[in-house]
């Protein structure tokens, strides 16, 4: 019995496959989810999202979200992700050193926007992940 996954961000469905098994960066370490595995909400961290499908291992870095598992369906939904075989090290780079820039001058003005900030943090996060995940699975 399969695993249909499908992996929302806020621009598109990034994912949708069967797959047999999957692996969740959660807030509370990796959970590996099986077929009829138990219904499940959880708090997703930045980190690296394996799957296997048909003996093969397909990794995707993933920003911060929440994942459900009921019924042989898993649906994870996320700011960012991205398949580790398309991050580019070296746009990667380049989009932490612009959004830690970006972050610095939000910061220094005086009346900064909160919200402003999160989503600065939120994207030197994910580049940052990006390029652990891509030498990781050189």
């Amino acid at each position: 019995m399969p695993i249909h996954l499908e992996i929302v961000t806020p621009e598109s469905i990034v994912y949708s496959e069967t797959v047999d098994t999957v692996v969740l960066p959660t807030t509370s370490g990796e959970i590996g989810i099986l077929p009829g595995h138990i219904p499940l909400i959880t708090e997703l961290k930045a980190g690296e999202l394996a799957v296997t499908k048909d003996g093969a291992l397909d990794l995707l870095a993933v920003d911060v979200g929440f994942a459900q598992v009921h019924a042989d369906h898993v649906s994870v939904l996320t700011e960012a992700a991205i398949d580790i075989e398309d991050i580019d090290l070296a746009s990667a780079e380049e989009a932490q050193k612009r959004a830690e820039e970006a972050l610095k001058r939000a910061r220094d003005v005086e009346d900064f926007d909160p919200d402003e900030i999160e989503q600065l943090e939120a994207k030197v996060r994910f580049a940052m992940f990006q390029q652990i995940a891509k030498k990781k699975g050189k």
